[in-house]
């Protein structure tokens, strides 16, 4: 074969590290094609590359390029820029290349994002075809920077990963850690990027998620230009995204997508949120237990009449009525939606309204626990919803022990346990533990885009 192997090797050198990245040959006419498959239409493929090309002479492939409509490509960057935009490149024997559109874009079925819906923004979710998703990644960052290597999780079903960097933002550090970590995965199959997440993770017996997960493109694409890895699983609606903090999983896209101070005012209102869905039954179970004296005289009267009739103690009773609460909400997501939705409303009076007649419950811890179930639905993402959870049970024990002391002590061991979280060379309880007063300015508020560096 005589093609020109100088040009043909400047582009595969541009996408080094870049395995998705397919190149078809054609010997007999001296012709090398290069493309991304998951960008193209198979269709399309077939008719306008394999199809003319395939069983004719020489002489004949000049017709080819006039019945089709081929644009000849002499810059390189051009010759990059649309392989990365879908478009096949053509390279021949006399160095001369040409490039021909033949991109589809995998919107199937692309649907709307279920789970981490927005307001203002893209619609668009992943699915569960890893090409189709790498191609909406592809279609945000058209660069050459962006690196994906391929990877085979599962001696037996070798389901397929993407693994996805910046060259030039993201660490090359990060990148060989979180490399080690998939290499030494052992397992016959794997099904969904959580069951990896758990196979990655250093710290197990947390509570607390240490990778971040997301159905929506466009996060993926944000945490790429922010230095972060991504990883993609052929059958998993979801990207995994390291290393993360504790404060990414307040964050929505609509803070980006609406002016700063909407997005500072939404984020305020989260943490507010997240402090009663802590603590707002253990304050109700410490004060019933100890601490009767800093409730008012007039709302002591309503407070020990509403308790008057209730034979547990507040623990109990604050026990029982969050597992009933959390066993409303485990009927609700695995019911079809509609029927979900309905059990969850009605469930949820009728038992309150059952409860607090018979004498079961005082009418005030119900709106307790309304008030902090309502909260942790105000946290964007649902698997920090469930941390949140567990962590609530776990004060409203240490507030029967010891009161508001409890509450305290088991606040002080949490920042600890958060502060002392290190995944991938990252802290994640940063910027907060280590101080950093330059990050801060996309954590708890969200400063106007002029003050991020560029």
């Amino acid at each position: 074969m005589y093609i020109n192997k100088n040009l043909s090797a400047h582009i595969k050198g541009r996408f080094d590290d870049c395995d998705d990245l397919v190149t078809k040959t054609f010997p007999e006419l001296e012709i090398e094609v290069l493309f991304f498959g998951h960008l193209v239409g198979e269709e399309e493929l077939n008719n306008n590359i394999v199809q003319p090309f395939s069983n004719i002479k020489n002489d004949e492939v000049k017709n080819i390029l006039r019945r089709i409509e081929f644009k000849q490509e002499e810059d390189i960057n051009s010759m990059v820029n649309g392989i990365l935009e879908g478009k096949a490149l053509v390279i021949f024997k006399n160095s001369l290349a040409y490039a021909v559109d033949i991109y589809v874009p995998k919107t199937r079925s692309v649907a709307a994002a279920e789970i981490e819906t927005v307001i203002v923004g893209p619609k668009e979710a992943f699915i569960e075809d890893i090409g189709t998703n790498l191609s909406m990644i592809r279609r945000r960052i058209k660069s050459d920077c962006l690196k994906v290597l391929s990877y085979k999780i599962g001696t037996i079903t070798q389901t397929k990963m993407y693994l996805l960097y910046i060259e030039g933002i993201t660490s090359p550090v990060l990148v060989k850690e979180l490399q080690e970590r998939i290499n030494n995965i052992d397992i016959k199959g794997i099904n969904d990027l959580n069951q990896l997440i758990q196979y990655l993770d250093r710290k197990p017996l947390s509570i607390f998620p240490q990778y971040f997960t997301t159905e929506r493109p466009d996060v993926s694409t944000s945490k790429l230009l922010e230095g972060r890895v991504i990883c993609l699983l052929d059958g998993s609606p979801y990207s995994l995204s390291t290393p993360t903090s504790f404060f990414e999983f307040f964050q929505s896209p609509d803070d980006y997508n609406q002016r700063w101070i909407l997005g500072t005012l939404s984020r305020a209102l989260r943490f507010a949120a997240l402090v009663i869905t802590l603590f707002a039954s253990a304050f109700y179970v410490a004060v019933s237990m100890f601490h009767y004296e800093i409730i008012p005289v007039k709302l002591l009267h309503e407070f020990i009449k509403s308790r008057s009739d209730v034979p547990f103690n507040p623990l109990i009773e604050a026990l029982i009525i969050e597992s009933i609460i959390e066993l409303l909400r485990e009927a609700g997501a695995r019911l079809p939606s509609k029927i979900g939705q309905t059990i969850g409303i009605v469930g949820g009076i009728v038992v309150g309204t059952a409860a607090v007649e018979a004498g079961f419950t005082s009418n005030i811890l119900i709106i307790v626990v309304s008030i902090s179930a309502i909260s942790s639905f105000v946290v964007p993402h649902i698997i920090m919803t469930a941390s949140l959870r567990i962590a609530r049970f776990i004060f409203i024990i240490l507030a029967s022990i010891a009161g508001f002391f409890g509450i305290i002590f088991g606040f002080i061991i949490l920042l600890i346990h958060l502060c002392s979280i290190k995944n991938m060379g990252e802290y994640y309880f940063k910027p907060i533990a280590p101080l950093s007063l330059k990050d801060l300015k996309d954590t708890i508020i969200r400063a106007p885009y002029q003050f991020f560096k560029k």
